[in-house]
């Protein structure tokens, strides 16, 4: 499960950490506010294509961290480390 996000200059972000939790979560905001962009950070940092498009204007580099909490499933970690 992602337990938190970490976005640096991405499109319009020049730094945020959003932390998730057990259950649903909604992002609500008004237009412009940057929910799409969250939304395709999320997408990039699951293995979507990434473009220099997405680098926030002034800077040299975005970053995208992601924290996981894997499974304590028998197995499962060496399976995460072959992929």
């Amino acid at each position: 499960m992602l337990q938190e996000i970490s976005i640096t200059n991405f499109a319009i972000i020049p730094e945020l950490r959003l932390s998730f939790h057990e259950g649903m979560t909604a992002l609500t905001g008004e237009t412009g506010a940057g929910k799409s962009i969250i939304i395709d950070a999320l997408g990039l940092l699951a293995g979507g294509r990434g473009s220099s498009d997405y680098i926030r204007q002034g800077a040299e580099k975005c970053v995208l961290e992601g924290l996981f909490e894997l499974p304590k499933q028998e197995g499962f970690s060496e399976l995460m480390v072959e992929l």
